[in-house]
Order: C-alpha cells, then structure tokens, then sequence
C-alpha cells in the first residue's frame, strides 16, 4: 500500500510537471497595448469530481516493477489531477531516477482547456527539464503551434526545432487544407523570464507559399498580457506623401505605463513621428498622443512650398475620480496646421474623450470637474476651441471660462410631482468680432435659474396627462457692444463700444395628453397614440443686444416636437402660446419586426422673428414633421425623417437610410435633401454647401437652394472569402462623388487583407483633391494593423 500510494504522488507530480513542459504555443499571440493588467487572471481548475484533490487512474494494466523500482500503466492510459488529464498509450516512472516517460500518442489537456500532444515526452526527477518529440499544442482562439522536437532547459528556457505556426483551420479530412497563413522557424526559443519568444530561420507563409524571410526576430510570450514589441506597419500609397511605411513599436514602460512610437517614412515628403503614451493612475488613467515633424507645406500632389518649420500636433485626455461624487478631467487638443491629419493621415481625431465634444474639424481643450450623486448633479468646466476649417477665424472663437452647470431634484415628490431646479453660468470671451475683424468680440456673461414641475395622471381607459409648469430667470453681462455715430442718412463715421445688463424673466404653464389605443390581432399587436401638448407662456421678443452664440443650429424635427422650447441653447428662448400635435402608430410582430411612424406639427398664436429661417418654425404655423422607422426583417432597419413645408408641401428637410447585416453584406445608406437660404441658413455648418452662400448681398428674400448628399458604405462577398468594400458621399450640389473608396477584401478565420483605392474631392484651403491606395491587414493572434485612420467599411 505505502508503494502504491507513492506511485500515485509521482504520477500527480508528472501530470503537474507535463502540463507546463512547453508553453511556447502561441508564441505570437496578440500583444495589444490596450491590456493594461500586469499578468494573466490564475486559471481555475474545472470540478473533475475529484474532491480533496484526489487522483483517477485508468489503464488497460498496471505494473509495479519492485525489482527495478519502476511503475508502469499501459494500453488506454488516462490520469486526472487537478484539472489535468494525461492519455496515452504507456506511461513508464522510474522510482529511482524519477524520470517519466510517456509513450505513443501522448495528449494532455490543461486546465485552461489548451491542448499538448506528442509521440514521447520525458521529463527528469525534478520536473524541471524535459524533452518531447513530435510535439504539437492547440491553445486558445485556434492557435496551433507544432515542432519536430521540443526541449525544456530549467525553469527559463524552452526551445523548440523545425516550427510551424498557424491560427488557421487545417483540415484533415479535405486533403490537409493549407493554412491561409503561417510561420516556420527553423529553431524558437521562449525565455519564461523576460516573457520573449525568439525565432531563427523564419518565413511568413501565405497559402504554403513563402513570401517573406526573417533572419530573426522577436515577439510576445502568450503568457505575457503586455510585452513590448513591434506589431503591424501601416503601408500607403498617396499623391500627397507617396510611399507610406508606418511602423509602431509598443514598449511597456512599467505595469501601469506605456507607450506606442510609430515613426511613418514617406518618400515623398519628411518622416513623420506619433507617439502615444498611456499612464494608469490609482484613480484614473490618462493618454496623451502626439506627433512632430520638420518640413515645407505640402499640397494634395505632394508639391512643397513655403519655408521649412515645426509642424506637431498633441491630443490629450484624462479623468480621474476624487472621490465616490467627485471626478476631474481634462482634454489638450492642438495643432500647428489645420490640415496636418489629413496631410499625415492620424487617425481617431474628432472623438470625444470629455465632458463636452466639438464638432468634425474642430479640436477642444478643456479642464474640468463633476460632482454628481442620486438627487444632484454639478459641473465645472474651462474650454478653448481650435477650429481646422477654411473659413474658421480663430479669433472669433471665444475662450468659454468658467462654464457651469448644475441640477437637483429632491427625493421626495413636490405638490405629487416631480421638481428639478437647474442653474447654469457661463463667460464667453472671444478676441475678434465676427462682423469687423477690426473690433473686439463681444464679451457675453450669462447666468441663469430654472426651475420646472411636472405631475402625471394615468386614467382607467389609458388617458394620460401631464401638467407641467416652468419659469426661467437670466442675466446678461454684455460688453463690447458696437454702436455707430451716424453723420448722414445712410454712411457711418465712427464704431463705439458700449457695455449693458440685459435681465430677462420667463414661464410656461401647459399640458401634455396622450391617449395609447392598442389591439392585438394574431400575431401583430397595434399601438396607435395621438399626442398633444398645450404651452402658453407670455410672447417674449428677443432683446437683440444679446448675441446668438448657441442657437444657431435651431430645426424643428421629431425629437423636440414636444419640447416647450425647441432652442438648443439659451440665447434664444422658444416662448409664446403653443399647441403641439402629433400621433404616432407603431405596430410589433412576435417575431421581432416592426413598424412605426410619427406625425405632427406645431401651431403658435404669432411667428418669432428671432427664430432662424428655414429652421421649420420661423412661421407661426410650423411645417409638417414626419418621421418613420421599419424593420422588415430582423437584419434590415430602414429608416425616414421628413419635413414638409407648411404651405406648399414641399420637403424642406428629407432624410433617409437604411441598414443591412447579413453573412454576405454589410451595407449602410443614407440621403440627405435639406433647403436653406443663400446665406446658408438652415443646415448645419459641418454640411453647408458653397454654392448656397455665394450671395455678395445675402437677404431672407433671396430664393433657397436646396442641398442633396448620397452616402453608402458596404462589404458585399459574392464569393464566400472575396468581396468588395465600397464607401462614397455623393454631393448632388456639385454633381460629383465628393468621397469614393473602393476595394478588394479577402476574409477567413485567421486573415484579412484590403486593398483600398480612395479619391476625395474635398477643397480644403491648399489641400485639393487626393488620391491614394491603402493596405490593411489583419492577422488573427496579431491584433490589428492599425489601419483606423481609414474610415470602416461599415458604420
């Protein structure tokens, strides 16, 4: 007995000792700088039934040799331990010497469901070296790794000769399918302790054919969730720069640290540099890019001109907590050049990384801090804008210090409703006037309180109403007021400047009514709701010494049709006695589809002159607001937004898509139809055509034009691994594809290659129309090639 029990430690110990023999497969798993944790999670060892850490054995027999001093399992040999299973077809331990060995189609199972096998595997007394022949592993995410022999020297060193690695599926019963891509080494060698794997002889191989030689090189241990290492280059061929070879190498400078450098070589024009730096804090993180080179300007056909200087730019982010209520953050956004992005093609520009987002080609910086809890919410906040466009005048944008918000609603129900009290102030300071570059901008100073109560009643026939009330009070600090001393009737002799306290008070009381009819009818069931909402408040006109910094994008549309002010800041104010009506119709299928439409408009006792034209308001009847959604099947949406004009029905605003997701396509499309005045009014700025504001002598009598944009992205697989990826914006204004990208894609499960053909349009001071083609690539266990400053072929 006491042997037996002997032989079962020593087998615990080799099941133990096999498991960990080599860990060299996946040897180029991912290392994506996005992991930020020092080491891997331990893995947990699955329930095998084995309770107190007990040990199974199972053979065909079992011999104890006690004149050798050897115990031997043959035929069927299955061990289980602590989440290891070892099979094979004999299994020899040596008592004396402590060496095991393992013969005949030897497979191990860990406990982190990876797979090692081998023809023989031996392993010395102290578990510490080992040796295997045919050896070959299946780890996670399908990575196969497989050597001619595999070697373990101590506790450091594991090498490997004649390797062979591939994520792809190789299938057998098709004839042995070759990998879409692989690795073989002629000897690899994986160091336990600086968590590198070096490889010697390497060829990449695509199809079983070699295209590409490595004398050496290194990558990532699996075992390593961050390692330094050079991953995927970035490769371009453009008029503007040329070739284009990026190339980032990610360096872990500690456990909470590190850093992308991705120096990118043009032959057309200077090297450009990025550098991306990561720190994670107890309370927070921070991530801090930037990039710098030294050059002349260069236009869209890579034609230089101007004086050689210093061009970078620097995008900034962080947020860190101060406490369970309290956060603080920042953004740093600048450049030196409006168009350096798009010149160096740095991706993942206008993203919003804080409390408050700029628009496409705009940058924002800003410091800021919230303190927000169940009843309550504050914050504070400075803010700098850069704008990139054309005929962006920088002085004009103002500084915005302090900025601040704040809400509280109290717990318990106020008169049986509900209570929020907002407050808000805000100092505007920009250095250029808009009008007359000669002259300062207006200083504007706002602060504003709020407060609005709402009650709901629900009747037994599913009659809804709302009543509500709200009151407003601003305050306005104005400075910088331009006023001119006129010496005739129509000329101007001198500009002055004025300063003014501009107080204004508002309230609305109204009602909100809504009456929900369902059926049910098979397997359909119908909602149809009419909606109404009563407003009245006293008719205000604007005082117009205030000026109209945030409610200059001002539409009507289904989102504030119920909105007692439809504005979107507080420079302008949406008063005056209203009815808002609408009805919306929905109708849900058991199986997931749908259908809905909504109907309405807004109807006001007299027309506000201070709303924007062609905003669908600017009449005391406002125009028809439509808006529908549809799902037909459960992989295709396809929605519509209209806006008809209140007199002639004509669209004012038409806006429609759709969107598909099968195995075979991924398509996006959306049409854009919108009318504005020649000066420009009515469309955001981010889309104003220039053939709408050419006017020398804008007035709102001129006729409007009417803007029209097409844009489609997809991936279409007619054939199932090759397809075509296709992006475009079409401008109906200018007659031309203002955006055109297309390219040839080749998927499978470990692989994915594009190459993208891209011409844009787009006049944008110096930079003209450009061409280029892009190369992307996706290795499975590689991570991805970076290739983000390209836009996705799918939204």
């Amino acid at each position: 007995m006491r042997r037996r029990r002997a032989s079962m430690v020593a087998w615990s110990a080799f099941l133990a000792a096999a498991s960990m023999m080599l860990a060299p497969g996946g040897a180029l798993a991912k290392t994506s700088p996005g992991q930020t944790s020092p080491s891997k999670p331990a893995i947990v060892a699955p329930d095998d039934g084995l309770s107190g850490g007990g040990f199974y054995l199972e053979a065909d027999r079992l011999i104890d040799d006690d004149a050798n001093d050897r115990v031997i399992a043959k035929g069927d040999v299955e061990a289980r331990y602590q989440g290891h299973v070892l099979r094979a077809f004999e299994v020899d331990y040596n008592r004396r010497t402590g060496v095991i060995i393992a013969h005949g189609k030897v497979q191990i199972i860990n406990a982190d469901g990876t797979v090692q096998f081998a023809d023989d595997m031996t392993l010395d007394k102290d578990m510490s070296e080992g040796f295997a022949l045919g050896f070959s592993t299946r780890l996670a995410e399908q990575v196969k790794i497989a050597a001619a022999t595999a070697h373990r020297k101590g506790q450091d060193l594991t090498e490997l000769h004649q390797v062979i690695f591939t994520p792809c599926p190789i299938c057998a019963e098709n004839g042995g399918r070759k990998p879409t891509w692989s690795i073989r080494a002629k000897k690899v060698i994986q160091d336990h302790r600086k968590l590198t794997i070096y490889f010697q002889d390497a060829v990449i191989q695509v199809k079983g054919v070699s295209v590409f030689y490595l004398p050496a090189f290194w990558a990532a241990d699996p075992t390593a969730a961050r390692k330094s290492g050079f991953l995927l280059p970035i490769v371009t061929i453009s008029g503007q720069r040329g070739l284009s070879w990026e190339q980032p190498y990610y360096q872990v400078i500690s456990p909470s640290s590190d850093i992308t450098i991705a120096p990118q070589i043009n032959t057309k024009v200077n090297p450009f540099l990025n550098l991306d730096y990561r720190q994670r804090f107890y309370s927070g993180v921070m991530d801090i890019r930037a990039g710098y080179t030294y050059d002349r300007d260069f236009g869209s056909n890579g034609d230089k001109f101007g004086t050689a200087t210093s061009r970078s730019y620097i995008l900034g982010s962080g947020l860190f907590d101060l406490s369970p209520e309290w956060k603080w953050g920042f953004t740093a956004e600048q450049t030196s050049d409006s168009l350096l992005f798009e010149k160096y093609s740095v991706p993942d520009v206008y993203t919003d990384q804080g409390l408050y987002e700029a628009d496409s080609q705009r940058l924002i910086s800003q410091l800021y801090a919230i303190r927000q809890d169940s009843n309550s919410y504050l914050s504070m906040a400075a803010i700098e804008v850069q704008g990139l466009r054309s005929t962006d005048h920088q002085g004009t944008f103002p500084i915005i210090a302090p900025l601040i918000e704040g809400r509280w609603e109290p717990s318990a129900p106020v008169l049986g409703g509900r209570l929020r009290i907002d407050g808000s102030a805000v100092a505007l300071t920009p250095s250029q006037s808009i009008e007359d570059p000669a002259l300062p901008g207006i200083e504007s100073r706002r602060a504003t309180l709020q407060a609005d109560w709402q009650r709901t009643f629900i009747f037994p026939d599913g009659l809804r109403l709302d009543p509500f009330l709200n009151a407003r009070v601003d305050l306005y600090s104005l400075a910088n007021l331009p006023t001119s001393t006129i010496t005739s009737s129509s000329t101007p002799t001198s500009t002055t400047l004025a300063n003014a306290i501009v107080p204004q008070a508002f309230g609305t009381l109204g009602l909100n009514l809504s009456y929900p009819l369902i059926k049910r009818a098979g397997p359909v069931t119908y909602v149809l709701e009419p909606l109404a909402q009563i407003a009245l408040s006293p008719t205000l006109h604007q005082n117009t010494r205030i000026p109209n910094e945030d409610s200059t994008d001002f539409e009507l549309d289904d989102t504030n049709l119920f909105q007692t002010d439809k504005s979107p800041g507080f420079d302008i104010y949406d008063g005056g006695q209203k009815l808002n009506v609408g009805a919306r119709a929905t109708a849900f299928l058991d199986d997931g589809r749908s259908a809905s439409l909504l109907v309405g408009r807004s109807l006001r006792a007299e027309a506000d002159p201070q709303i924007p034209l062609y905003s669908g308001l600017e009449t005391a009847l406002s125009d028809y607001v439509m808006e529908g959604e549809i799902t037909p099947l459960q992989n295709i949406h396809m929605f519509s937004r209209w806006r008809l004009d209140t007199n002639t029905f004509a669209v004012n605003r038409l806006e429609a898509g759709a969107d598909f997701t099968t195995s075979r396509v991924t398509a996006y499309v959306s049409y854009l139809q919108e009318a504005q005045s020649p000066t420009g009014q009515g469309l955001s700025t981010s889309t104003t055509s220039p053939a709408c504001v050419n006017s020398p002598t804008p007035t709102s009598t001129l006729p409007a034009c009417s803007v029209k944009s097409l844009d489609l992205r997809g991936e279409f697989f007619p054939i199932r691994h090759w397809g075509l990826a296709l992006y475009g914006i079409k401008d109906f204004q200018a007659g031309n594809w203002r955006e055109e990208d297309v390219g040839i894609v080749y998927r499978d499960d470990c692989i994915r290659v594009e190459v993208l053909y891209k011409h844009d349009e787009t006049f944008n001071g110096t930079f003209g129309p450009s061409t280029s083609v892009v190369l992307r690539l996706t290795l499975a266990t590689l991570g991805n090639s970076g290739y983000s400053a390209d836009r996705p072929p799918a939204p």
